[in-house]
């Protein structure tokens, strides 16, 4: 029974037709770190860690094609896989990829490609290449906050900015006073209350 190809969709193409590997790749690599700032305490033998965010996990895979067999330019199928480092003339940066083989989802972004050239022609045209490929994570807001409980261990809470939202009005709900919008200003470092967007995620901190 023939393995499964495989494939990396776009999904911001307007028709995501999946583009599938050539060969399989013999492994991959996945690979989750976090990040955390060092506090440093006059008279302490050394610094303390203070979490501050996951970051993204990252998916890393060597891609093998191979066109001796039919002498077209291995460029042809490459350049599929290069090509979704290019920036959308609408959105201002590169698609939304989903990778898939197996039990394998991995919704992400390209965020580098290496290619290199082994074989050629007489005329010089490659016929065989390797691609490194570095595929970052994609995850919506929604999604992230989601995954994690709202309230953290200082009863912190995370929310969502909706459409009409105001800070007084977030205040008004999270503490039942409309004039409490300042905690949550200075929370987030915000100068201009009116200049909160939809989407965006405040931190509501509790009160005293």
């Amino acid at each position: 029974m023939p393995l499964t190809k495989a494939l990396i969709i776009n999904r911001d193409a307007p028709v995501p037709i999946p583009i599938p590997v050539m060969f399989n790749p013999p492994e991959y690599q996945l690979q989750k770190t976090n990040t955390f700032s060092k506090i440093t305490i006059p008279g302490l033998g050394s610094s303390l860690l203070q979490f501050v965010s996951g970051d993204e996990q990252t998916l890393t895979m060597n891609l093998f094609f191979d066109t001796t067999d039919i002498g077209v330019d291995v460029r042809v199928h490459t350049e599929l896989v290069v090509g979704l480092t290019a920036l959308s003339a609408k959105k201002h940066a590169p698609p939304r990829l989903l990778f898939l083989w197996g039990s394998l989802i991995f919704p992400c972004v390209l965020q580098s490609v290496t290619q290199k050239f082994e074989y050629f022609n007489a005329a010089g045209m490659p016929l065989r290449a390797r691609l490194t490929v570095t595929l970052k994570g994609y995850d919506l807001l929604e999604s992230l906050l989601a995954s994690i409980p709202l309230e953290s261990a200082d009863r912190t809470k995370l929310r969502v900015v909706r459409a009409g939202d105001t800070l007084q009005s977030i205040a008004a709900e999270e503490y039942e006073d409309p004039s409490q919008w300042r905690p949550i200003a200075e929370a987030n470092r915000i100068d201009n209350p009116l200049a909160i967007q939809a989407g965006q995620a405040l931190r509501i901190p509790p009160l005293d």
